[in-house]
């Protein structure tokens, strides 16, 4: 990693403070369901995930780590894994033609039962 690409933070010789280092800025709302901490930081609401989902705590400088190489790693992942990268734009595309296909006239899917028994 260049020096200019280093993480801002504490100097590695600067005292650890556990408060400063695990104590990410107060969240920001950013839907019902989402917040930001750190800007293009979004996560799910921690409220949302208390029951399924232990929380952890996780130190500033590793969350930033984390997303700074987000890329890296989908690129990484496209190239080891993926036949082919598929945007969300084709997938909406895809389904809505599955769409009008089973139901030309309005544009939308079919509406019925689960069970496929739909009243005649």
């Amino acid at each position: 990693m260049r020096t200019d690409d280093q993480p801002t933070g504490p100097a590695a010789t600067a005292p650890y403070r556990f408060a400063e280092q695990h104590t990410p800025p107060a969240p920001l709302r950013a839907s019902e369901v989402a917040q930001t901490t750190f800007e293009h930081v979004y996560e799910v609401d921690p409220r949302l995930m208390q029951e399924h989902v232990l929380q952890q705590v996780f130190p500033n400088w590793d969350t930033l780590r984390i997303m700074r190489s987000r890329h890296d790693h989908l690129a990484w992942m496209h190239r080891h894994f993926a036949e082919r990268v598929v945007t969300g734009s084709e997938l909406l595309a895809e389904v809505e033609a599955e769409a009008a296909l089973r139901d030309p006239q309005s544009g939308t899917p079919a509406t019925g039962s689960i069970s496929g028994d739909g009243a005649r």
